[in-house]
């Protein structure tokens, strides 16, 4: 593109050459000028009129103002309904919660009013468009709190179980021999060597040789030895003064100074020692001194269901006073 530029009189004259590059080029610039100045026009009619309340102006501002209030408002409020649903649904999960761990805190004996500041079943209600974030966030705290305090509990709760459970395993109460008939029971009897009234410190199991024998329950072999009248005899102290007693083993499978699980297999039914036929001898031993092991075996019998606290208090029954 050439342009020709001459004066009034035509007596001088310039000829430009354009090419494309610098067509664009110009355009370019002239738009970015037309920009800025279209937005310094802007900033100084609209908002030197919305500030000095200009009539037009003025109107055309609050309406824009108002309507991007109303899209924010509305955002808002959708998004404070939607949090406000879930928050219900959590206030909902945490009743249940506390419903559960009041239950479970029966089972361990412990009672949630011993926790200090938990608070009783309620909470504020969640109900409607009417919420507020002031109100959202005091909710949540306070759910924060109360779970805080459900935690606690039932950390207590859990350590109450396992406690519970340990001394359940540390109580023996197991049957030492599966499937077994009882023969002679604790008390006195016609002693079969003898013929005479004598009184019998266990229960004896009736058994074929071989049968294995499990601990009652969990401990510490404290004895492992031939004894003339017990035969192959293992003692287990099961802490708490307690041990229980096993006699006339053909086999063992344990020493003195062995750990031993509950249910575990100590050794085999025989009739060593003092014993007219293959059977178990087995006796508990409160402070030293022989007790009915059916007292034990019984309370066993009832932990599964609620009683797991039971097996605990069987030494509490058995009061020296009662001995």
């Amino acid at each position: 593109m050439h342009l020709i530029i001459t004066d009034a009189w035509l007596a001088k004259s310039r000829a430009i050459h354009l090419t494309g590059t610098r067509l664009v080029v110009a355009g370019l610039a002239l738009s970015m000028g037309l920009m800025l100045i279209a937005a310094g026009l802007y900033h100084w009619v609209f908002l030197k009129g919305a500030r000095e309340g200009w009539p037009v102006v003025g109107a055309l501002v609050k309406l824009v103002v108002k309507d991007e209030f109303e899209q924010r408002d509305r955002f808002l409020r959708e998004n404070l309904d939607a949090m406000a649903r879930k928050v219900g649904e959590m206030q909902a999960r945490m009743m249940q919660l506390e419903a559960l761990g009041e239950r479970v805190s029966g089972l361990a004996g412990v009672s949630p009013n011993e926790i200090k500041g938990i608070p009783g079943r309620g909470g504020v209600l969640i109900s409607g468009p009417s919420l507020t974030l002031e109100e959202l966030q005091a909710t949540l705290s306070e759910m924060e709190k109360t779970g805080a305090q459900r935690a606690d509990l039932l950390t207590v709760v859990e350590s109450r179980l396992f406690d519970q459970k340990i001394r359940k395993s540390m109580v023996p109460t197991q049957q030492p021999v599966s499937d077994a008939s009882l023969g002679s029971s604790f008390g006195w009897r016609i002693d079969p060597f003898t013929g005479r009234s004598a009184l019998h410190t266990g229960l004896d199991f009736s058994a074929d040789p071989g049968t294995p024998i499990l601990s009652a329950a969990g401990g510490v072999v404290v004895r492992q030895e031939h004894h003339p009248a017990y035969g192959n005899m293992i003692e287990i102290d099961h802490g708490n003064d307690l041990i229980s007693r096993y006699a006339h083993a053909s086999r063992v499978f344990v020493k003195k100074g062995d750990l031993i699980k509950r249910g575990q297999k100590i050794a085999e039914v025989g009739t060593t020692g003092r014993s007219t036929g293959p059977h178990l001898h087995f006796e508990v031993l409160v402070q030293g001194i022989q007790q009915d092991p059916q007292k034990f075996l019984a309370a066993g019998e009832r932990l599964p269901s609620r009683q797991l606290a039971m097996a605990g208090k069987a030494l509490e029954s058995l009061s020296p006073s009662r001995r």
